[in-house]
């Protein structure tokens, strides 16, 4: 992943926006290498980039601790694009105006192309984008010329073209702006950027290099979930140390029905691999009794699985390291970015949820790498398709999908709802379609008649999504007769259950999980 001679990289500026390395992805979607570098990194520094990308983030401009970037950089002469935040930071260091928007933007906002510019170039007059801001930029700096509008936010473009400065308010990195590609296409075409990168074996080799070097004469233990995540980051391990490599799976007992037999069945097909087993579902439901709060919870299962695992490294001799497959976006949302500012908006058992005091040096060699990129690299390594192509299913399990306590009476309802939803998908065709789909069980309940008798029973959530990257999500728009067959089979077969609901709600402003 290093820079060549060419200068053919391009730095983005993390202000700690929810999607500041969906546009590190997005560039190299394009074939162009990009680096996630802090707002604070000195001109001197950036001078070294082909160009250099504003990210957005949650802060407003009139704090007194809002992140700023180095004023020297916009005489640098390198190509720049300010991406919302990024767009009213450019916009004030250079003079102009931001204020607060008397009406905020947060989700589609149609953008009207004002003049003609490179950065708009081959696309349509009017354009749906995604907003997500409160503050906007109300003037411009000298030598900038407004090129784009809402209707809610007057300037909603701007460029220097000139200096090759150019600014826009909405997130192109983002699946719902509809050419949002596009526009970063035509930004990588107005630095000159070469497009080189493809992730493949050279990552691979330089991947495992690291590996090997940090690990020297000592040993790994791996945190094996039976996910792709995890599997891969197992395999590159493995092809680093070799026999080195210990891969544990704890059975927490929060798992799907019939997912801890099929891991065991999958792994033990796998001789390259050091597999064991677990056995701790006492100890979880022990550690989760009376806990409600969702970060609570992933915080408890976060410190108990570090724990079992430092058990098992009693039994093994020099295992200094801890293997994890972390992905980006475990970081992000855990609140885990380059400048520090990332909003929080929930811990990852393997990233927020670690306890400070851990006894292992971690290894996560996913960790700048989104799902899809995961799943190329797995067969790339040979990792099996049934793991490859396995369904997500989070660290913590079922007991982010049972909102309040959880206990082994909720767990075996929400199993054989799951169950049920999941082979009806299968049955009609569309599990391959849509990217994560479960079941949630929250803490309601309501009236219901069953049998002519009143009844008092707990509700059944369905959520089914669509995502390329899993930052963003859009909910899955299934087959009504589908989605009446899995009621119909719920409330028929699982006790105490009278009433189910299907989540209709994307990404932002919801989460993937409820919790």
């Amino acid at each position: 992943m290093q820079r060549n001679a060419e200068k053919n990289t391009i730095a983005v500026l993390d202000f700690g926006s929810q999607y500041s390395h969906l546009i590190v992805r997005r560039m190299r979607e394009l074939g162009v290498y990009a680096e996630l570098l802090s707002p604070e990194t000195p001109s001197e520094k950036l001078q070294e980039f082909s160009a250099i990308v504003l990210s957005g983030g949650p802060q407003n401009l009139s704090a007194s601790d809002a992140l700023q970037a180095d004023p020297k950089l916009y005489a640098l002469g390198i190509p720049m694009l300010g991406i919302c935040y990024g767009f009213q930071l450019m916009a004030h260091q250079l003079g102009g105006e931001v204020r607060a928007g008397k009406t905020r933007e947060y989700g589609p906002a149609c953008v009207t192309v004002a003049t003609r510019s490179p950065l708009f170039k081959g696309l349509p007059r009017s354009e749906p984008t995604w907003m997500s801001h409160g503050d906007q930029v109300t003037r411009v700096p000298n030598g900038f010329k407004i090129t784009a509008r809402s209707e809610v936010c007057p300037i909603a473009a701007m460029e220097d073209r000139k200096r090759r400065l150019f600014g826009i308010q909405f997130h192109p990195e983002v699946k719902h702006t509809t050419h949002g590609m596009k526009v970063l296409q035509n930004f990588v075409r107005i630095t000159g950027a070469k497009h080189t990168w493809r992730l493949g074996k050279d990552w691979i080799d330089k991947t495992v290099a690291d590996v090997r070097a940090q690990v020297g004469m000592g040993r790994a233990l791996c945190a094996l979930s039976g996910g792709v995540d995890s599997t891969v980051a197992a395999y590159l391990t493995h092809r680093a140390i070799g026999k080195k490599l210990t891969c544990v799976y704890v059975d927490t007992g929060l798992m799907r029905q019939g997912e801890t037999e099929q891991i065991k069945r999958t792994f033990a097909k796998l001789p390259k691999l050091d597999f064991r087993v677990v056995h701790a579902e006492r100890e979880f439901l022990k550690a989760l009794k009376g806990v409600t709060d969702p970060e609570q919870k992933r915080k408890v299962i976060g410190r108990l699985f570090v724990r079992l695992f430092e058990r098992e490294q009693t039994k093994l001799r020099r295992t200094d390291f801890l293997v994890q497959g972390t992905l980006y976006t475990d970081a992000i949302t855990s609140g885990v970015s380059v400048g520090g500012k990332a909003a929080v908006i929930k811990s990852h058992h393997n990233v927020g949820g670690l306890p400070k005091d851990v006894a292992f040096r971690l290894i996560e060699p996913l960790r700048d790498l989104y799902k899809d990129e995961v799943r190329l690299l797995g067969r790339s390594l040979g990792v099996p398709e049934e793991i490859v192509s396995r369904q997500p299913f989070p660290g913590p399990g079922l007991a982010v999908r049972i909102i309040g306590e959880v206990t082994k009476e909720k767990l075996a309802t929400l199993r054989k709802a799951d169950a049920i939803f999941r082979e009806e998908l299968i049955v009609a065709g569309k599990a391959k379609q849509v990217a994560q789909y479960f079941a949630v069980l929250p803490d309601i309940r309501s009236v219901g008649v069953q049998g002519d008798a009143r009844t008092y029973g707990h509700l059944i959530i369905l959520r089914a999504i669509t995502t390329a990257d899993f930052m963003t999500a859009d909910w899955a728009r299934l087959p009504h007769t589908l989605l009446a067959r899995a009621s119909a089979r719920i409330t028929n077969e699982v006790a105490g259950i009278n009433r189910v609901a299907y989540d209709i709600t994307s990404k932002p402003p919801g989460t993937v999980e409820w919790e």
